[in-house]
């Protein structure tokens, strides 16, 4: 990021920020991507639309940082062992968060593959930061000797992660919970990995 660019987002605090997020997914949730608008937004969050540009430069941006927002820093995972570490990201929200954000995902996944800002935006905020914490983790793992770093399956890993959460509701017609995530973890995760179960 510029030095041009982060000056000009240092204007909104955290907590406003937290705000605006908070009400964008709201909103998604509300009316989805293709509906959304800036001036919804300014409305629902009695901000500028002068400020939303300023800050995101357009709807894409707004709503991949958004997103992003919902997403623990992979920093804050390190139990020591990769399952935990595992157990941990899939995790790190409640079963009604995280119902509610897979209708989200749902909703967003047409709409990011027929908007180019949207897919851009959604490669940068969420996917990008997402390998790299998780290239991490798995890097730890096979410092401490749990997998070995040349497992063909590492590359496949968030995918893995991706399909057990997205398809879940399509397979089974249920929402994906802390309990199913973490069975899939331990049943077809660790076991491609080569690493301990328990």
């Amino acid at each position: 990021m510029t030095a041009e660019a982060t000056a000009r987002r240092s204007r909104i605090t955290p907590e406003r920020e937290a705000e605006l997020y908070g009400a964008v997914l709201d909103l998604l949730r509300e009316v989805g991507y293709d509906a959304l608008t800036m001036d919804a937004v300014a409305a629902r969050t009695r901000a500028s639309k002068a400020t939303l540009y300023r800050q995101w430069g357009g709807k894409a941006e707004l709503v991949a940082r958004a997103l992003r927002s919902q997403k623990p820093r992979f920093d804050e995972i390190d139990t020591g062992s990769l399952r935990g570490d595992l157990h941990a990201l899939a995790c790190r929200e409640d079963d009604d968060g995280m119902e509610q954000n897979s209708a989200l995902m749902r909703g967003l996944m047409l709409a990011v593959h027929t908007n180019p800002d949207l897919l851009a935006a959604f490669r940068e905020w969420v996917i990008a930061p997402e390998l790299s914490g998780l290239d991490r983790m798995l890097r730890r793992a096979a410092e401490r000797g749990e997998i070995q770093a040349d497992n063909p399956a590492l590359g496949y890993v968030v995918h893995m992660l991706i399909g057990a959460f997205a398809t879940r509701s399509i397979i089974d017609d249920e929402p994906p919970t802390r309990a199913y995530l973490s069975s899939y973890i331990d049943a077809v995760v660790l076991p491609a990995l080569g690493a301990p179960v328990r």
